[in-house]
């Protein structure tokens, strides 16, 4: 994408209502209010510099090498998650330890997904970047640093409530739990708390390294945090009392917390020597990142408050599925993880830095966004095809071992059935969320999470109890109501997003018979890929994944190249570059 050269710069007006359009271009009559910084009394501070004219985000081929970076980040971070979930259902396999655990440890998973990936690079990210792109470093840093002391004071808040208030926090994490069950999810979660503040901090690290565009450390920090883990469980040793296994477990989960923040301390003094600790909420950019931090902490991490949601009606199933639903969720966030917060954690600081006249401006946002709304399709719709026609090859290569035997798998699969549904409406929602917050405009994603939290909560109740009882089935198979539901709701918030941004910026292109070709495509391969698994069989869980799941990729990928998808041909392109 090349943006046409702008011919005055323009910003969006930081208020506390949402920003109409971006409207403050230097010439226009806001210009002096637009660069202006008000402090918390609402004096006004140095006029600030204006941007270069021209400044426009980067090309598409200047632009895919920060989402590889980010990828790349998420795919090894992600490949150690695996493992580590491979680690714990072969120690724990399906058991009520297994349930403690998952459910336990949705607090942790909750608060990094939030302050990482979710509200802090959302409020924090577009300022700072701003800041940097207008050559105003050490106003960036004063700024990063007062939030860093934010943070903190947050972080040893939460610790401390974790702590105390944990048994009443067990009736919001899991009701459905009773007895020595319910025991062990309470003293996991004090466990899990200190942990959770070094997160918090650690993902202040994040939003300062992605701003300088130091991707690849900040994605793949948490390898240490699985590892840890991993290590906690293979030195407590497979033995009969599984309660010490999981308590094992989450003491690991605290130790790899605090590595996952020591590593990135030294690079983030690299890159941002000025960062100081601070109580100075009058510094400029303060006040911005602290008003927009609620509403994207909520509109951001709609997809985990859902996950939570679904965790707390699962722990009104019978055994195992809350376990079993925690092992799907890490497969099917997998693809969620690998693009679309690749391509989003990638434009955000990008979209954030435009600058221009705001047709000009409209018309930069259109084009990043088009193009990695077709990037983000090209890979999630063969993902949730996969989870549909195959999951169950992909649960028994990854789970398939110790106390986690073939039924087991099948109801992963089921599971991950479900979660196909909405699978591309959340990938997708998470870039025009990134839109909305590179104007500035946090309540707009906000009402729209919202809608999208309700739906979930109403639709997941009636899915997951009485809809099986109506039925006649097992109610553990309620669990598959949880992911389907949460996909109908991730729907309703697409397009409602879809729907606002194009009346802010104008239609973003994403033509129909695309997304057509990609879906037809994909079920051809499902096609070959059940083909190959009658002729393989199933009773060597890795035999068939290595052989079934290959064969549906490259089904995709050459039926991908024979139609000349552009985003097919260059991923090969790039590869025989690499080579």
């Amino acid at each position: 994408m090349h943006a046409s050269t702008p011919s005055a710069s323009c910003q969006p007006i930081e208020t506390g209502e949402r920003t109409p359009h971006v409207r403050n271009c230097v010439g226009s009559p806001l210009e002096s209010r637009a660069n202006r910084v008000t402090d918390a009394g609402g004096e006004a501070s140095r006029p600030e510099p204006s941007p270069a004219k021209g400044t426009a985000p980067p090309s598409p081929a200047r632009g895919a090498r920060p989402a590889l970076l980010v990828g790349a980040g998420i795919l090894v971070s992600r490949i150690f998650g695996l493992v580590r979930s491979r680690a714990l259902a072969f120690y724990l396999g399906s058991t009520d330890a297994a349930d403690a655990y998952n459910a336990a440890l949705r607090i942790p998973n909750v608060v990094q997904n939030l302050f990482g990936e979710g509200a802090l690079s959302a409020a924090f990210i577009p300022v700072y970047a701003g800041l940097l792109a207008e050559g105003e470093r050490e106003a960036a840093d004063r700024m990063a640093g007062v939030i860093g002391t934010l943070l903190a004071l947050v972080a040893a808040a939460i610790v401390l409530a974790g702590v105390l208030g944990t048994p009443l926090m067990i009736a919001v994490i899991a009701p459905g739990f009773s007895g020595e069950k319910r025991e062990l999810t309470s003293r996991l979660v004090r466990i899990f708390f200190p942990g959770i503040g070094l997160l918090v901090m650690s993902a202040w690290c994040l939003g300062i390294l992605n701003s300088h565009r130091r991707f690849l450390l900040s994605y793949s920090a948490p390898i240490v945090w699985n590892v840890a883990i991993i290590a906690a469980l293979v030195m407590q040793g497979r033995q009969a009392d599984l309660s010490k296994l999981a308590i094992a477990a989450a003491w690991g989960a605290v130790v790899g917390s605090a590595l996952q923040f020591a590593v990135q301390l030294p690079t983030v003094a690299r890159v941002a020597p000025g960062v100081r600790l601070s109580l100075r909420t009058a510094t400029g950019g303060v006040r911005t990142v602290t008003r927009n931090f609620i509403p994207a902490l909520v509109s951001r991490g709609a997809v985990q408050i859902s996950a939570w949601v679904d965790t707390i009606i699962a722990s009104l199933l019978p055994t195992g599925a809350t376990a079993a639903l925690g092992y799907a969720q890490v497969i099917y966030t997998l693809p969620v993880s690998l693009f679309g917060m690749a391509v989003s954690a990638a434009e955000l600081p990008a979209m954030a830095s435009v600058r221009g006249a705001e047709a000009e401006v409209a018309a930069a946002l259109r084009s990043r966004l088009g193009g990695a709304l077709r990037h983000v399709a090209y890979f999630i719709v063969p993902s949730a095809v996969a989870f549909l026609a195959l999951g169950d090859v992909v649960a028994a290569l990854l789970y398939q071992t110790g106390r986690f035997g073939r039924g087991e798998s099948e109801y992963v699969w089921a599971i991950l059935a479900g979660s196909a549904v909405g699978l591309l409406a959340s990938t997708m929602g998470r870039l025009y969320s990134s839109a909305f917050y590179a104007l500035r405009d946090t309540r707009t994603p906000l009402r729209f999470a919202l809608a999208r939290i309700a739906l979930t909560i109403v639709l997941g109740y009636v899915f997951a109890l009485p809809l099986p009882r109506m039925l006649g089935i097992e109610p553990r198979w309620g669990a598959v109501g949880l992911t389907a539901s949460a996909g109908i709701a991730g729907w309703l918030e697409f397009v409602l997003l879809r729907a606002s941004l194009r009346g802010r910026i104008g239609a973003v292109p994403l033509p129909s018979a695309y997304l057509l070709s990609l879906w037809a495509v994909a079920l051809l391969a499902a096609g070959g890929g059940w083909a190959v698994k009658l002729l393989v069989g199933t009773r060597s869980p890795a035999l068939t994944g290595l052989t079934v799941l290959p064969a549906y990729g490259g089904i995709y990928l050459l039926s991908t190249l024979a139609l000349r998808i552009p985003e097919a041909t260059g991923l090969v392109a790039r590869v025989a570059r690499r080579r």
